[in-house]
């Protein structure tokens, strides 16, 4: 098999042509580089023939030679004679239609994507320190009382960041997506029910330390899961799906402690208990979808790989256009990347430039997410109410209104982060979510027996939100499960949300501390403060990302960091101030990424079949 893989590097090596290749550690020209650039038609067909023997997958040669011409030149598959009407016209639809999708896709995304209910569900809860003795009022010790009710609230995200998230690695590479889906799964279904069940605080602790390893096993894994089946047309709004899941479990927790609210000692037993509901259908459905093509193709099980892909695309030619393309660019990935365990993978994210970063970019979105201050809203958002004047049931209805805004504006991403993109919607929502946090701070000044007081503090937590969902809310687990090499994804994407949860679960603990010291009015004002600061980070340090191939983006991220943090001081600050401060519709942005194609469709007019281009920046997509 050595021999074989060997031979097939070596045999791709030749197909470089007439082009040298991009640097994937130092793209300091920063082009987007089609693998397939430059290789005459015969060369291609031969080395698509001599690939199809080497995995076993000959009686379909002439299907995945016709995929390869496809791959070869996204934009010219109309003269690529070969091809019979139907294919063409699915391959129309690709632009024309890009939400005609398989069923199978869209299930597996959906059905994966509700585990992530667990992860919003599972929040603090006010009622259980007092049947568990641990009140963190009218007690003797109501300081050690405010630790052990904010290190339990706080567990789940403690245990997913230490043990949970770094779990996924080696559990993807022995169990693949699904399994580990799987295991996880069982996870968050049997300790949610534990928890419910539990007779001390020392119990629900060590529930809920359990309910957090499954917790960050599965959020490391739906992700790549659902990036790495998705066309990359529609990625992220598929992607995403775990985000709005997410805020689907948060509003469904808030709608639990409105519905028990006068169920008496238990009602936080079944608040706890009822995140159990969601892990259901994904224990008992996620082997009835396709594993992901890419971790079959990373084993070497190419037959398994187009099996899966056929049943994610709509037809075998677009399957195969995608297995041939994702083994060309993997070649090339291969070369920068070598062989490695799981201690120098790790090691790697901060080695490799390439894969560095990646990691900067990823730690840099998921910090993000809780530096802007939504969980502590998400977490604490009765205690805020009630400090705003509202008795417990209005505090309550005031939370379930924000669970509510913070589902239903979700919804809109769908559509835009593939459109406007991923750091596009991150920079518009921060300076929005800095401003309506300062102002929700400020209307606690007005006079508490005013009906203003706390309407007004309510309405701009709602805004801050709404801004919040369609923005921050999906970006940074969609971003983060695209941006790895595929070597490296699993314990990057393990990397990236140990970061997120990890300091969800220091702001869980330290929050009632800040409360007291800062006050409302203080602790909004701070978080708005590191909402400048996280704009400032994403507007230097990431990347856009969308309509490129899970593949593509190598090059992206090969562009040196300085090189970017340059290109975004002295050509976008200075484009943004002329366009929307001087209004200067004149003004013009130089890109900062250069498309092969845009010098390769003109000569490519004037070559024979025996030369082909690269894929154009025109929404045409392979995989």
């Amino acid at each position: 098999m050595a021999e074989k893989s060997q031979s097939k590097e070596d045999g791709f090596q030749t197909e470089r042509g007439r082009r040298q290749s991009v640097n994937l550690n130092n793209n300091v020209t920063a082009r987007i580089e089609n693998p397939l650039a430059g290789i005459p038609r015969h060369t291609l067909l031969h080395n698509v023939e001599e690939f199809a023997r080497d995995v076993n997958l000959s009686e379909h040669i002439s299907l995945l030679q016709r995929g390869a011409l496809v791959a070869q030149h996204p934009a010219g598959f109309e003269h690529v004679t070969e091809l019979e009407e139907k294919e063409r016209e699915a391959l129309r639809d690709e632009v024309l239609h890009k939400w005609r999708q398989p069923k199978a896709l869209y299930a597996t995304v959906i059905l994966c994507s509700i585990g992530a209910a667990v992860q919003g569900s599972n929040g603090a809860n006010l009622s259980w320190p007092d049947a568990f003795g641990v009140p963190d009022e009218d007690s003797t010790d109501p300081a050690i009382n405010s630790w052990i009710v904010g290190i339990v609230n706080s567990a789940p995200y403690i245990a997913s960041a230490l043990i949970g998230c770094w779990l996924s690695d080696p559990a993807n590479y022995y169990l693949g997506r699904r399994g580990t889906i799987f295991i996880s799964a069982i996870f968050c279904l049997l300790s949610v029910i534990g928890s419910a069940c539990s007779q001390s605080w020392p119990q629900l602790f060590v529930t809920r330390l359990l309910l957090g390893i499954g917790m960050g096993c599965k959020a490391s894994t739906v992700p790549i899961y659902s990036a790495e089946n998705a066309p990359a047309s529609i990625r992220g709004a598929l992607v995403m799906c775990w985000q709005m899941w997410t805020a689907f479990g948060i509003f469904l927790g808030f709608s639990a402690n409105l519905a028990v609210y006068n169920t008496g000692a238990i009602s936080w037993r079944l608040q706890l208990g009822s995140a159990f509901i969601p892990a259901v259908p994904l224990v008992l459905g996620v082997y009835f979808c396709p594993e992901s093509p890419r971790w079959y193709i990373k084993k070497g099980r190419y037959a398994d790989a187009f099996k899966s892909l056929c049943r994610l695309r709509n037809t075998p030619l677009q399957a195969a256009r995608d297995l041939y393309y994702i083994h060309a660019q993997l070649i090339e990935e291969a070369e920068i990347i070598g062989q490695s365990n799981y201690v120098t993978r790790f090691i790697e994210l901060f080695t490799i430039p390439r894969v560095r970063r990646a990691t900067l970019a990823s730690w840099t979105v998921m910090l993000a997410q809780q530096m802007c201050g939504i969980n502590i809203v998400a977490f604490y958002s009765s205690t805020i109410f009630v400090l705003s004047g509202a008795d417990a049931f209005h505090a309550l209805l005031a939370s379930w209104g924000f669970g509510a805004v913070n589902f239903v504006f979700a919804w809109p991403a769908i559509w835009t982060i593939d459109t406007f993109g991923r750091r596009n919607l991150l920079l518009f929502t921060f300076p929005q979510m800095a401003w309506t946090l300062l102002a929700a701070g400020f209307c606690y000044f007005i006079p508490s027996d005013s009906t203003a007081h706390l309407g007004m503090i309510a309405f701009f937590v709602f805004l801050f939100a709404a801004f919040y969902s369609p923005g921050e809310g999906p970006v940074p687990f969609t971003y983060s499960a695209e941006v790895f090499p595929l070597s490296h994804r699993e314990v990057g994407m393990g990397w990236a949300v140990a970061t997120c949860l990890f300091y969800a679960a220091i702001l869980s603990i330290t929050f009632p501390a800040l409360l007291k010291a800062f006050g409302v009015t203080g602790a909004f004002g701070f978080y708005a403060g590191l909402n400048v600061i996280a704009l400032v980070m994403i507007f230097l340090f990431v990347p856009e990302t969308k309509q490129r191939t899970l593949e593509e983006l190598d090059y992206v991220f090969a562009v040196p960091t300085r090189t970017h943090v340059h290109y975004q001081i002295t050509k976008t600050l200075p484009y943004w101030f002329k366009r929307y401060l001087c209004f200067q519709r004149s003004a013009k942005l130089e890109p900062l990424y250069h498309f092969d194609n845009e010098e390769d469709e003109a000569s490519s007019s004037r070559n024979s079949e025996n030369e082909k281009s690269v894929q154009p920046d025109t929404g045409v997509v392979t995989t």
